[in-house]
């Protein structure tokens, strides 16, 4: 079964560039890692200082795969430089940094 995430987080606006340049060019081995972790239809979008996240899970055990990524040597070193051009929304729940976005809407 798939289940279906979305999350948010501003970027710093002096960052914004740096972002996108990172993410033009995503190391492999942090892509095969959200493979290995479940993770599909990745995409990460842009508006007024705002980052969105959206992706499909398709694993069976959401906080394994997600402690196997943050184990990830190569990871982190991505998160790395990647969580500077971010800041986190105060309205996120203890533990996130992208705060997660409730579905209200869904059709195939």
């Amino acid at each position: 079964m798939v289940k279906r995430y979305g999350n948010v987080i501003k970027v710093k606006p002096e960052k914004l560039e740096e972002y996108k340049m990172l993410h033009a060019d995503v190391w492999p081995d942090v892509l095969k890692m959200i493979h290995a972790c479940n993770i599909r239809n990745y995409s990460i979008y842009y508006k007024d200082s705002y980052l969105f996240s959206y992706f499909e899970y398709i694993g069976e055990d959401f906080k394994k795969d997600m402690a196997k990524m943050a184990a990830d040597p190569v990871t982190q070193n991505w998160w790395e430089l990647c969580d500077p051009c971010q800041e986190p929304l105060k309205a996120r729940l203890d533990g996130e940094w992208w705060a997660s976005m409730e579905e209200v809407f869904h059709t195939d």
